[in-house]
């Protein structure tokens, strides 16, 4: 006799159709591989007309028969301002706090409707904890709070009344949550030591890579040709925060290189594929005379980004010293496209550690300039002769969605 599968409330901001985050992926391949491990997925999301961009390309990986509910939510910077200004206090913790109130009578409505036997809701919009949290409350389930990266963090959010939200937030979900995962090993010890009565009920739950939408790309892009023929292309895939990931210094080092010749046009090629922050890299690539070394190109749909990476020569990661606890999800995707991979991090972060622990070791500062003029070319001709070695075929295989799902599975089982 088959047993009927537990259900569990997945609230998440982050979904399909929303388009222009990786964010979207955690969710979406829980959702897609939890069923393989005795729970079934309900989603409660935010009605699309909250999201600032939208694509259908991955609407048809939302498993058949899966409950998505999308209530009522609004972006207050696109739909409550006036002349571009508006109330702060309506963006608080953050711009689709209007989504909260819809979508915690329409949780509690699913409540009633089907039963789940948990609630689990997912940073990076807060206000999905808010959510969570008081779906909790009213209808007695067990809260897994996914915080994936920290919160409250010194000098974020920089207004001091949403940073105050951020850690009232934190607090009630240390207090109440029965597990509150993490995406890193330094994100999980930074709030072990913040929250010292919470530290049994935080877990390390990584993010990863999907091998069936990998395999997808694979069989599409057939015979495999180079980005560029004839230049090695170095692709960064994802947006390029000014803050967190400035790309100041490596456009400083590609000015450099170039003036001195180290570095010769029509020999190395940089793309930033969906960076949003076009602008930005348009003005330091101007400003450092480099455009004739630099592709900046828009977003296009998940696949092909993925068969992207796997056309590239070497892939390029950028994560500043202010998120060490954090570490890019597109990692997990570079691992499995199985192309060198430059690390552009500072040397005490997360984001590094994980590269060499899958043997990965090219790395430079990502905020000094001269460092990365020194790294680069030997990196540029280590690809160029096939000489620069792949990611550990082991931890490859260990970070994959599926796998996450079922670490995700165990969880759920051990609160209920």
């Amino acid at each position: 006799m088959s047993t009927a599968p537990r259900r569990v409330l997945m609230v998440a901001y982050h979904f399909p159709p929303l388009a222009g985050s990786s964010g979207i992926q955690r969710t979406l391949r829980f959702v897609q591989h939890l069923p393989r491990f005795g729970w079934q997925p309900l989603v409660l999301t935010a009605d699309p007309r909250a999201y600032e961009k939208i694509s259908d390309d991955l609407l048809a990986e939302v498993p058949a028969g899966t409950v998505v509910r999308r209530p009522f939510a609004l972006d207050t910077a696109r739909h409550l301002s006036i002349g571009g200004r508006y109330v702060a206090a309506m963006a608080r913790p953050d711009r689709w706090v209007s989504w909260r109130f819809a979508a915690v009578r329409e949780g509690l409505r699913m409540v009633r409707e089907f039963k789940p036997e948990a609630i689990w809701s997912t940073y990076p919009i807060a206000t999905a904890h808010l959510i969570g949290a008081e779906l909790a409350r009213l209808s007695g389930l067990p809260w897994i709070a996914d915080f994936r990266d920290p919160m409250a963090q010194e000098g974020y959010p920089s207004d001091p009344l949403t940073h105050r939200s951020f850690v009232d937030i934190e607090c009630r979900a240390m207090a109440h949550a029965r597990v509150c995962t993490f995406t890193t090993s330094g994100a999980a010890r930074l709030y072990r030591d913040r929250y010292r009565d919470a530290v049994a009920r935080i877990e390390v739950l990584e993010n990863g890579y999907d091998e069936e939408s990998f395999v997808a790309a694979e069989q599409a892009l057939g015979a495999k040709e180079a980005l560029n023929p004839g230049t090695v292309t170095l692709l960064h895939s994802g947006i390029v925060y000014p803050s967190e990931r400035d790309p100041a210094p490596l456009f400083e080092a590609l000015g450099r290189l170039k003036r001195d010749g180290a570095i010769a046009p029509g020999t190395v090629k940089l793309r930033f594929r969906a960076a949003v922050h076009d602008e930005l890299l348009g003005s330091l690539a101007s400003q450092h005379e480099v455009q004739d070394l630099v592709e900046v190109l828009p977003a296009i749909p998940y696949r092909q980004a993925l068969a992207e990476m796997l056309r590239a020569d070497a892939l390029l990661v950028m994560q500043g010293a202010n998120c060490n606890e954090q570490i890019p999800a597109k990692i997990y995707e570079y691992l499995r496209a199985n192309r060198p991979v430059l690390c552009l991090s500072d040397e005490r972060g997360d984001t590094l550690a994980v590269l060499r622990a899958a043997g990965l070791r090219e790395f430079a500062q990502l905020a000094n300039a001269q460092h990365i003029a020194e790294v680069l070319p030997s990196f540029v001709e280590r690809v160029r002769t096939g000489s620069s070695p792949p990611a550990r075929g082991d931890t490859v295989r260990s970070a994959s969605r599926r796998g996450r799902a079922e670490s995700l599975a165990r969880l759920l089982a051990a609160q209920v």
